[in-house]
């Protein structure tokens, strides 16, 4: 590449060669024009001029290298000041948005963490309350039936009362008759019909038998109280007694009695 020094050096070469043939050819017109004579002097100002000087000058320059192309530096270019501020700024804003953004997501799931509590808690005191309710209908309720079946068994054990006094005033009534005795006759009868006398039996026998006895007249037990019979005649008699079931039922079934005391006295 040409600089532009070697170019200005080329020029002043070049108008500094053809001032010098200017001036010859000037200087040749005048001396033929003239006559021949004393010649004046004239001055002339010049400027010898090597010809390996100018054709060093006229000859072209030589061509130089050509300049490296300025080097590129490797990766992106390194940022300014203002744009690293910039930067530092932007990072810095986005730092706080993102802060603010994590706070405001915080808060919000506060909020509604607290508004399910908020709503699990009423959801608990409504299903207590519920319950609450339920307990107090039902022991309500078992307290009615208590009282009910209370005062069902108080009538019934008023009405049971009631007949038992009937049944016995009426017992009483019957005992009091000639029903009762008519009937103790008729059992000490037929044991009397029922009873094989020992040998060792003597006349003005008397003995108190206790009699147990179901409804139907069915002897379950006997038991020979105060007898002066010895102990054949006892045992005989005791026989006698299970013979006779079943024993004569009584004339009014209020007089029965199963538990009976009779006084046997053989003819």
């Amino acid at each position: 590449m040409q600089r532009a020094s070697d170019r200005w050096i080329s020029i002043g070469l070049s108008l500094l060669l053809h001032a010098a043939l200017l001036a010859a050819v000037v200087w040749g017109w005048l001396l033929f024009r003239r006559p021949p004579g004393r010649a004046p002097t004239l001055a002339i100002e010049a400027t010898v001029v090597d010809a390996r000087t100018l054709k060093g000058a006229q000859r072209p320059p030589e061509p130089q290298p050509p300049a490296p192309p300025p080097s590129e530096p490797e990766g992106p270019p390194q940022p300014t000041p203002a744009e690293v501020a910039q930067r530092e700024q932007q990072q810095q804003a986005a730092a706080a948005a993102e802060k603010r953004a994590a706070e405001e997501r915080a808060a919000a799931e506060q909020a509604a963490e607290a508004r399910r509590q908020e709503e699990q808690r009423h959801a608990e005191e409504a299903k207590a309350q519920a319950r609450a309710a339920q307990e107090k209908k039902a022991k309500e309720a078992a307290e009615a039936a208590e009282r009910a079946a209370a005062e069902a068994e108080a009538s019934e054990q008023e009405a049971e009362l009631k007949r038992s006094l009937a049944a016995e005033e009426k017992t009483n009534v019957a005992r009091a008759g000639p029903a009762l005795a008519t009937w103790q006759a008729q059992i000490a009868a037929k044991i009397n019909r029922a009873w094989l006398r020992p040998p060792t039996a003597k006349p003005g026998i008397e003995c108190m038998l206790n009699v147990t006895q179901v409804p139907g007249g069915e002897v379950t037990q006997v038991t020979i109280g105060a007898c002066n019979g010895d102990q054949a005649v006892r045992e005989s008699i005791e026989a006698a007694v299970y013979r006779a079931s079943p024993l004569p039922p009584p004339p009014d079934p209020a007089l029965f009695d199963r538990n009976l005391k009779i006084n046997f006295k053989p003819d």
